[in-house]
């Protein structure tokens, strides 16, 4: 049965919506906790995208578009 939910109460038009969302992240999360690949620590990883995001922001100034 499709159930119509209130946009106040859920972003999903219909229970079968929620359902199958509700399915599909349980599945990502379940084959996260399953990779076997070593993890990043938080600290490193934004450490890396702050140098990802500076050297963009010094492109951009050098940029002649960017004066």
């Amino acid at each position: 049965m499709r159930t119509i939910l209130s946009p106040i109460e859920s972003e999903f038009a219909t229970t079968a919506e929620a359902e199958a969302y509700d399915r599909w992240f349980r599945e990502k999360v379940q084959a996260s906790l399953d990779d076997q690949r070593p993890s990043a620590a938080h600290d490193e990883v934004m450490a890396k995208l702050r140098e990802i995001i500076e050297a963009k922001r010094r492109a951009h100034a050098a940029s002649p578009v960017a004066r």
